[in-house]
């Protein structure tokens, strides 16, 4: 991948950008906050809480859960953004694999016109790490898969060797940190491939971002000009047709809002980590909303939990005054 990929953002995108950035305000370990220019605040009539009740919202949901929880919301229609522990360190997990998808198509679009529909071939032998986690590209190992075709593997189905045949297109884990540098996110980084990316204690760096950081490049990703627009509807496309996230901030919505999400999770023996990143379209707007939430138990050997990442989901909307 080249060093000099051209990244622009429409100034909307960037302009949330910067709020994230700047808007939030730290309390107590945690981060709540809003944007501070005039349209920032929510609908008139609106019933969302403030900061602080969201944080409230969270820290007692952290304790009922005995873990740890990390979120922000974006508003792209108010600007308004809200946070808790938004700057804290988590795995990635299989969330890497939309921005594996967005840096393939990235570089297909600018640099091998040809590379999604190049066909991928591989050897058996090559999946023995990953079988039980590929349940797309097990039926394909005769055949091989195109990029495309793994993209679509990878988000819908989090099919775990479609994501590592995806990196070794951008020159792997560290090629996919090019990607996050190049599209102005200096925190998030990957390491490693699945399924080794998955082994996160407290305390990790490696194979990580925050939830600020990955609201932030997701935003630019699916709302901005970073990619081309039909490789940006491909994107929303196939994460719109994502099969993982139900349980997580989906079931936290109200059944007529449309969600494209990437889900991730490390299980049980890597402190339960679990996390879902969206894209969320409401009736009442045209503007999508913007949903991070990545959780990790206290203690190791504890399974994830969903309805932890649903009720996150749940407080956000309300905080950016959407329900």
């Amino acid at each position: 991948m080249t060093s000099h990929i051209r990244l622009q953002l429409v100034a909307g995108a960037a302009a949330l950008t910067s709020a994230l950035l700047g808007g939030l305000v730290y309390v107590a370990g945690a981060v709540t906050g809003e944007t501070s220019t005039s349209n920032a605040a929510a609908r008139p009539g609106s019933s969302a809480p403030s900061g602080s009740a969201l944080s409230e919202t969270l820290q007692e949901l952290e304790k009922s859960y005995d873990g740890r929880i990390g979120a922000v919301g974006i508003d792209l229609g108010t600007g308004r953004t809200v946070g808790y522990r938004a700057d804290e360190r988590f795995p990635f997990n299989s969330m890497f694999k939309v921005f594996a998808c967005a840096a393939v198509l990235h570089k297909s679009r600018t640099s091998d016109p040809e590379l999604m529909d190049k066909v991928v071939r591989w050897k058996p032998a090559e999946m023995a790490e990953l079988t039980a986690n590929s349940p797309e590209t097990t039926e394909y190992t005769d055949t091989g898969m195109t990029p495309a075709q793994l993209c679509r593997a990878g988000i819908t189905k989090s099919d775990g060797f479609a994501g590592n045949t995806l990196l070794k297109q951008i020159s792997g884990p560290r090629g996919l940190t090019e990607f996050f540098r190049e599209a102005g996110d200096g925190t998030s980084r990957l390491d490693r491939p699945e399924p080794r990316l998955t082994e996160w204690k407290p305390g990790e760096k490696r194979d990580t971002t925050t939830p600020a950081a990955a609201a932030r490049t997701f935003t630019k990703l699916t709302t901005g000009k970073t990619l081309h627009t039909r490789d940006r509807a491909r994107l929303v496309g196939w994460l719109k047709a994502s099969l993982t996230g139900a349980n997580r901030i989906r079931a936290g919505l109200p059944k007529d809002w449309t969600v494209g999400d990437k889900t991730g999770t490390g299980g049980a023996r890597n402190y339960g980590t679990a996390n879902d990143l969206a894209i969320v379209w409401t009736p009442r707007s045209n503007a999508p909303i913007v949903l991070s939430v990545f959780t990790n138990r206290n203690l190791n050997n504890t399974p994830h939990d969903d309805k932890v990442i649903a009720s996150t989901a749940n407080a956000l909307a309300k905080a950016l005054g959407r329900l």
